[in-house]
């Protein structure tokens, strides 16, 4: 299908682009990489009566290091996280996650603040963010404001910021020294959303697991972050038994909807995998 018309608008910065966004109130959608609002355009799920282009302001791209946190510009593509040296030493969750994200292509043109920002929870980034405990700048007509990713997503395609607001970074602690990660993900064919996914961080002391941070993908309405697995892993022995405790505990806060990829029960049978994987595989990187 054709979308209806609508007026295109590119500013030249992230000013102009709040105030475009203050004009025109709910009338206006941003446009990043476009993956997300425009099929939704096309199906007419989506109707802005103004399209506010923002892939010409080239402050909101690029990777770069501030005393210990990664800062993340939001328009920067997903092949860019790929290739950055900087999220390769720092922060390598990302960097490596990002190429189970949809396709080439896509990743060309996909941005990470638009993955965020749709709230899908089919997308991978809101997951990620959470496990890696990323805070969010947002601007809007009173300036800037910074949340954590943690309760940023409300439910599907809801979020904290407001219809007058812009995302501009991503900024993530780097990694600590031996620090394990990973991220699993359960699909069906190249380029398509996870049937289940799990992201995980975390560190040991000896055989103890010192911190964990264990975030899903696309097994509820929104990303969720899986405190009580969490909880059955943090201070204790990483062994198969506390494995699979962790694994029960992230099953019993699934809530995924039904369709293409499968049915509730075989999604939450899924994430419990893609949890245990993404656990072991995580404790095998601690140093």
């Amino acid at each position: 299908m054709i979308p209806p018309r609508f007026e295109y608008h590119a500013p030249k910065s992230i000013g102009e682009a709040v105030a475009l966004l203050g004009q025109y109130g709910s009338d206006a959608k941003l446009l990043a990489g476009g993956h997300s609002l425009l099929p939704m355009m096309k199906l007419r799920f989506a109707q802005p009566e103004h399209l506010i282009d923002i892939n010409r302001i080239p402050e909101l791209r690029g990777i770069r290091e501030e005393g210990s946190t990664v800062v993340i510009g939001a328009m920067t593509v997903e092949n860019d996280l790929i290739n950055s040296p900087v999220l390769q030493a720092k922060v390598p969750l990302l960097a490596e996650a990002a190429k189970l994200i949809a396709d080439p292509q896509v990743r060309n043109r996909g941005t990470i603040g638009g993955d965020i920002a749709h709230g899908d929870p089919g997308n991978d980034h809101p997951a990620l963010s959470i496990a890696v405990e990323a805070h969010f700048v947002l601007e809007g007509p009173g300036g800037r404001r910074t949340v954590p990713a943690d309760g940023f997503f409300l439910g599907t395609y809801m979020t904290l910021l407001e219809e007058n607001e812009v995302m501009v970074e991503i900024r993530v602690p780097a990694f600590a020294q031996g620090t394990g990660w990973a991220y699993e993900k359960l699909k069906r064919k190249t380029g398509d959303w996870a049937t289940a996914g799990c992201a995980v961080v975390m560190r040991k002391s000896g055989n103890t697991v010192s911190h964990i941070r264990i975030a899903l993908t696309n097994v509820a309405p929104t990303a969720l972050r899986a405190e009580a697995a969490e909880a059955a892993l943090l201070g204790k022995g990483f062994t198969p038994e506390s494995v699979q405790a962790a694994a029960d505990a992230a099953v019993a806060i699934c809530e995924p909807a039904e369709d293409l990829r499968g049915d509730a029960e075989y999604k939450t049978a899924m994430a419990g995998q893609m949890v245990k994987r993404a656990l072991n595989a995580a404790w095998a990187r601690c140093a």
